[in-house]
């Protein structure tokens, strides 16, 4: 099981905005779709956390925008974890063109553990940080010439 996790997509009709490509929204909503498929593919995801009465939820977003993705792309959204701490867990996203490997888009996200029921912050369990390992540092997740889609 690999560190990095890609998810293919294709841009369509509903994500594009008024100015013809992809809303900025947009990116923030595969942002989730990409951590919570790597999540469930880890063996730890949303029906885990309900199992577990905790969770991870995100905190703090960082983006950058750098190309615009257009109508019919083919992108791949590519995550990985690059922290974990025993209250916060860090992850990263660069979501790619492959047809010219463009970067349109990078993130960051800042994830705490809480309880469910409360919302109260809890420090990460020792489920979590089994599961969810940093990318080790040897490995360059904007080298696009490999494929991480499972």
């Amino acid at each position: 099981m690999s560190a990095i996790f890609d998810l293919n997509l294709m841009v369509r009709p509903e994500h594009i905005d008024v100015l013809g490509h992809v809303n900025n929204v947009v990116y923030v909503q595969w942002m989730q779709d990409v951590a919570t498929a790597h999540i469930d593919q880890l063996g730890l995801g949303i029906q885990q956390y309900l199992e577990l009465k905790h969770a991870m939820v995100a905190v703090e977003h960082h983006v950058q925008y750098r190309k615009a993705a257009l109508l019919d792309d083919p992108i791949v959204l590519r995550t990985w974890l690059s922290d974990i701490n025993s209250m916060y867990l860090f992850r990263q996203y660069v979501f790619y063109r492959p047809a010219d490997q463009a970067v349109l888009f990078m993130g960051q996200t800042k994830w705490a553990c809480v309880e469910i029921a409360t919302g109260r912050p809890k420090r990460i369990s020792p489920t979590f940080s089994q599961a969810y390992q940093p990318l080790n540092d040897q490995i360059n997740p904007l080298d696009f010439t490999h494929s991480y889609t499972v």
